[in-house]
């Protein structure tokens, strides 16, 4: 339309030019000058119609560049999966887009020249929002910068679409205002994955600071990268001082390299992996951790090692417990059976050894070995009887220091035998204890006897008394061959016995008559130093049995 009103004016004026000036010419020019006059009039014509023309070419040139640009940016915009706005400075909008105008379910309406809030009557749903935006709009001219802002959006199906939004506000040269550009990205998507990362970062944080196992990460080359704080409440260091260190530093020596190739088969895809170590508390006391550890998978990667360990001491303590408990029923049940059948029989022979001793004095030696012998037999079914189904025992006040004057009196040759001497420390006054005296005296015996048969020729075997408020200790100190570890471990099983000789039922007997006092026994020895028993006895006896066996090192009581 514009090309034709352009050509038609075009033509008029030349027409109204042709016309006129030929008659100006012929009516007031000189008749001389005529023909240059008609020469100039053409060339100027020409002139004109040459500005005129360029001129012409010149708008639509830069019509044309207009509406391309305009349709360039235009299909830009609306080929954007953003919110794009164009604002004047006064707020109106200039231009939106296609995302846009479905956004605010604007497709229909006229929207240029209109503001936010004129722009709301037309959208009811969405009015707070676009309303809401004018407001957000003048924060960014205050901000006189580029500002970014997180806008929700509601939706009508009741979920919410949450657009990270860029404001630009661009200003005149004199301060006024000239336009805001919004663009706005829907991050519903990255916002709900965030919260999920969220949601399971913290369900793990709980599952790993408040786990009841000692949860502990590993590399591949197995430097400790984190652990939870039940690995300061069950073993009692601080887990920072061992972030960042290897894992051989805690693992105990005689098990480390089988507990690191365990933790190689991890990382070779092997799992899982469990396993079971002893490891020392802060205190001293020794710990047993049951772990099973598995891979940390990246990427389908095998990117570390996770450890859950448990603490299973008391559990294992247990049963040992019930395992020594089995034993010991075992054993009584079979002592009660065998024991009587042993002892009349046992009566009849030692009788007539006896008799024949008597009579023949030829074979005095042999009679002399039988008898000995069946008096050793005799003592064994005696132990047994010990171990048979309690009986009602009754207690009574007798004098501790009495019992082991008698014990030490009843001992003393054996030792002098052997070039063993036996120190008594007594107190100097009797200490006074609710008892079984025999039973007593079968417990010093058992024990200061194998605190003789340990020691050798030249050796003391000392025995303190002390006593507290309300309990008495007695330490029996050898200076002989000491125990192993293992010893340690089984000391006090039925039947096992380190001697040549020995039943394994000494010991067996000593801890039950210690339990039925309500009293406790510790043991402390290394191999070539010798050992240290101490037995606790309450003065008064309290009607429960519970025996308690101590094989760390221990102090004895401060005498009163």
């Amino acid at each position: 339309m514009k090309k034709k009103k352009y050509v038609l004016i075009f033509f008029i004026l030349s027409i109204v030019w042709i016309f006129l000036t030929n008659y100006l010419v012929h009516l007031y020019a000189p008749s001389r000058y005529m023909m240059i006059i008609e020469h100039s009039k053409e060339v100027f014509y020409v002139l004109m119609a040459g500005w005129f023309f360029y001129y012409f070419i010149s708008k639509m040139e830069e019509l044309n560049t207009s509406r391309e640009e305009k349709m360039r940016l235009s299909t830009l915009i609306n080929s954007m999966v953003d919110f794009v706005n164009f604002k004047d400075g006064e707020g109106r909008w200039i231009e939106a887009n296609h995302f846009g105008l479905k956004l605010f379910d604007l497709e229909s309406v006229d929207y240029r020249g209109k503001k936010d809030s004129e722009l709301a009557k037309y959208s009811p749903y969405y009015g707070d929002a676009l309303r809401f935006c004018e407001i957000s709009d003048e924060k960014a001219w205050r901000a006189g910068e580029i500002i970014r802002v997180e806008e929700a959006l509601p939706q009508k199906d009741g979920t919410t679409k949450t657009f990270d939004t860029i404001k630009v506000p661009l200003f005149n040269a004199d301060g006024s205002r000239r336009g805001l550009v919004i663009m706005g990205r829907d991050i519903t998507e990255r916002k709900n994955i965030e919260t999920l990362l969220e949601e399971s970062r913290q369900q793990y944080r709980s599952l790993f600071e408040y786990s009841p196992d000692i949860v502990s990460m590993l590399d591949l080359d197995g430097i400790i990268t984190n652990l939870n704080p039940q690995f300061h409440k069950t073993t009692g260091y601080n887990p920072q001082k061992y972030i960042g260190r290897s894992i051989k530093e805690l693992l105990p020596p005689h098990s480390r390299e089988l507990i690191w190739e365990k933790l190689m088969k991890v990382i070779s895809g092997q799992v899982p992996q469990m396993y079971e170590y002893e490891i020392p508390h802060k205190n001293g006391n020794k710990l047993i951790l049951q772990t099973t550890s598995l891979p940390i998978i990246v990427n389908e990667k095998i990117a570390g090692i996770i450890c859950y360990a448990r603490d299973v001491t008391e559990l294992r303590q247990t049963e040992e417990h019930l395992r020594r408990t089995d034993k010991l029923s075992v054993v009584g049940e079979l002592s009660a059976s065998v024991a009587h059948e042993i002892r009349n029989p046992l009566t009849s022979l030692k009788g007539l050894v006896q008799l024949l001793q008597m009579e023949d004095k030829k074979h005095q030696m042999y009679y002399q070995i039988m008898l000995e012998e069946l008096n050793r037999i005799n003592h064994i079914v005696s132990e047994l009887l010990l171990l048979a189904k309690p009986q009602q025992v009754k207690f009574i006040k007798a004098d501790l220091q009495l019992i082991l004057y008698n014990v030490i009196s009843l001992l003393t040759p054996e030792a002098s035998m052997h070039n063993i001497q036996i120190e008594f420390e007594a107190l100097d006054r009797s200490v006074m204890v609710e008892c079984e005296p025999n039973q007593l005296k079968q417990l010093f015996i058992n024990v200061v006897k194998n605190a003789i048969e340990a020691s050798e020729s030249g050796d003391v075997v000392q025995i303190t008394v002390q006593r507290s408020d309300n309990q008495v200790n007695v330490k029996i100190k050898d200076e002989g061959c000491g125990m192993s570890k293992e010893l340690m471990e089984r000391i006090g099983e039925p039947f096992y016995s380190s001697k040549e000789k020995g039943t394994g039922l000494g010991m067996t007997v000593s801890f039950k008559i210690v339990q039925s006092h309500n009293g406790t026994i510790k043991f402390n020895s290394e191999p070539e130093k010798g050992t240290e028993v101490l037995v606790q006895l309450p003065l008064k006896h309290n009607g429960t049995n519970e025996v308690k066996k101590v094989k760390e090192p221990f102090r004895p009581a401060t005498s009163t």
